[in-house]
């Protein structure tokens, strides 16, 4: 019997149908939309009246004697409009009178109404048994439908025991090419095949790249717009997807095979990454306890580092480094953990691209530091620009310390620069910290703690020209950040700059207050805060300022004039500008 196949499987047609034996004995003519009689029957819905579109969804085949309507031509009209509206499969319109003989007077109103339709309409000229044409659809339906959950089910256990047996990508790939009976394709989002099967596949991705961008073809491949696929990973970070380029032999439950096919594919990924994930943890706890305890030496440190994967070469130089996040107070927090958990993990890959090792801590959210080990002989990337994570690419001039950064350094900074260049690409942008190189994994590991601090001096720089900074490089703002809450500090800042500070002075920052209470206070004179940092900056240089500060010369005069009768001292007073400066700096810094 024949059938209609689709997306989910084999379904019963309209022609199918009429091969049953209760109908084909009943003579059935085809008055209209021959070309659509292997429409697929969702179901079998028995009517008596014209107005059926309300108790129709689509896919129905309507069984009707029109005994109501059948010699009204605008009740028919309004029959068969109706049954198009609701996008039915098709209708079976019996036309017998009481003597069970042909009603030729509605025959041929069914033929007016059905003229130039491409809905199928059949007419049986002899009376039939309605029950049984429903009672067989849908017996034939429901095994459809039971055919297609237990083929589900295969399915979902093909791939549940795949996921469980933790089977590799090309296992995954080569099955699912299997239940397909044509090619499969696993890519990266770069296009570059990770994996293929299926009976002519390699020949594919010979010429893959061309198949995806349009500029070559291949004898049974479809255009790259017309492929069936799915994307794998998750939905924040997807890396790759799965592509059928040729039709499928076995079209059912093609959506869900490769489906099922992308998200095994993603959880092996993820157990893979859980695996990493625990052993970072074990390296964190490592680096904590080697923090926390006096008793531990350095030989006993390394033996415990080398069982968590950590293995430096003999006469290695260990640099603590700590990579902080860039984020914004309104920042989604699991944003900035998913992002520091991808950056951990290509830092932690991009360490053995480069012949090195790292052991990797968690510090706080989107702050992470790790110990990297470099032989003694130089990684050879000092000579490369360096570039802020974002692919900014600079001349290499430190903003903080006015110094060219040249290829010079120790081994580890040579290799911690190219192990930077490698993860540059990275979707996110951060600033790199680093503490002095030790030969000793303990005094790396204390060392983290100055790299933390020179990470967050470095974040607040508005403009960052270097791969990593050490603390020679933030210099008087890295002092300044081992002050952020002495009370002293925060006395002597204000005491310098309170005439501009207005209430804001001996007010700590988490001093709070009514917004009736805060309106009554005196703001901060920013305009004149602004102009102090615009003449520090300069050195009291007119010219420089004009030309900054896009001022005339008389205002630049009378803001000085105002700046100092505020503060009540003289600008052309070295000391009191050196104070002015550290006072100002802090304050920007921690006010």
């Amino acid at each position: 019997m024949d059938t209609a196949m689709d997306s989910d499987g084999p379904s019963l047609s309209i022609a199918g149908l009429l091969e049953f034996e209760e109908i084909s004995v009943a003579g059935p003519q085809v008055i209209a939309g021959d070309a659509r009689l292997d429409r697929a029957i969702r179901w079998v819905h028995i009517a008596d009246s014209e107005y059926v579109e309300r108790f129709l969804e689509g896919g129905e085949l309507v069984l009707t004697t029109a005994t109501a309507f059948r010699h009204r031509p605008e009740a028919m009209t309004e029959f068969l409009d109706q049954l198009e509206r609701a996008a039915a499969a098709g209708t079976i319109i019996e036309l017998v009178d009481e003597d069970s003989a042909f009603d030729e007077v509605a025959g041929t109103i069914v033929r007016d109404a059905s003229s130039a339709r491409e809905l199928p309409v059949v007419v049986l000229p002899h009376r039939v048994k309605f029950v049984k044409i429903t009672e067989f659809a849908h017996r034939r339906l429901l095994a459809q439908q039971i055919s297609q959950l237990e083929h589900a089910r295969e399915i979902h256990e093909t791939y549940t025991q795949l996921s469980l047996y933790r089977a590799g990508a090309q296992t995954i790939v080569e099955r699912t090419a299997e239940l397909l009976g044509t090619p499969v394709i696993l890519e990266d989002v770069a296009h570059r095949v990770l994996a293929h099967a299926g009976r002519g596949s390699a020949t594919l991705t010979q010429k893959w790249a061309g198949l995806v961008t349009g500029t070559s073809t291949e004898p049974g491949v479809e255009a790259a717009a017309d492929w069936r696929q799915t994307p794998v990973g998750m939905r924040a970070r997807r890396w790759g997807r799965l592509v059928v380029p040729r039709p499928a032999e076995s079209t059912a439950a093609l959506d869900q095979i490769i489906e099922r096919a992308g998200e095994a594919l993603t959880l092996t990924r993820m157990a893979d990454r859980d695996e990493q994930d625990l052993l970072l943890q074990a390296q964190s706890g490592l680096i904590r306890e080697i923090s926390d305890s006096d008793g531990l030496d350095d030989r006993a440190a390394l033996e415990r580092a080398r069982s968590l994967g950590f293995s430096p070469a003999p006469g290695a130089e260990f640099l603590p480094v700590v990579v902080r996040l860039d984020r914004d107070s309104d920042t989604d927090p699991t944003r900035v953990q998913l992002q520091e958990r991808g950056l951990t993990q290509e830092v932690v890959a991009a360490a053995a691209r480069v012949g090195s090792a790292c052991l990797v801590t968690s510090l706080q959210s989107g702050v992470f530091g790790f110990v990297l080990a470099a032989a003694g002989t130089r990684a050879g990337s000092g000579g490369r620009r360096s570039r802020r994570p974002g692919g900014t690419e600079t001349s290499g001039r430190s903003e903080t310390s006015g110094r060219p950064e040249t290829s010079g350094g120790s081994d580890a900074e040579q290799l911690l620069a190219g192990l930077l260049n490698e993860v540059e690409e990275y979707a996110a942008s951060w600033v790199v910290g680093v503490g002095r190189g030790s030969a000793s994994l303990c005094g790396a590991v204390a060392g983290l703690d100055s790299a933390s601090q020179v990470a967050e001096v470095a974040s607040t720089l508005d403009v960052r020209e270097r791969s990593f900074y050490r603390s020679s490089d933030v210099r008087l703002r890295g002092l300044l950040s081992l002050f952020a809450d002495d009370s002293r500090m925060r006395a002597f800042a204000e005491g310098e700059l309170g005439p501009l500070l207005g209430d804001a002075a001996g007010r700590t920052p988490s001093a709070s207050a009514s917004g009736s209470e805060a309106n009554r206070r005196s703001p901060a004179d920013e305009s004149l805060l602004d102009f102090l940092e615009l003449h520090l900056a300069h050195g009291g240089n007119i010219s420089a300022m004009a030309r900054a500060g896009y001022l005339s010369r008389p205002a630049l005069y009378t803001r000085m004039t105002k700046l100092q009768n505020r503060l009540g001292v003289s600008l052309d007073d070295a000391e009191s500008r050196t104070a002015l400066h550290v006072a100002l700096l802090w304050w920007r810094m921690h006010g």
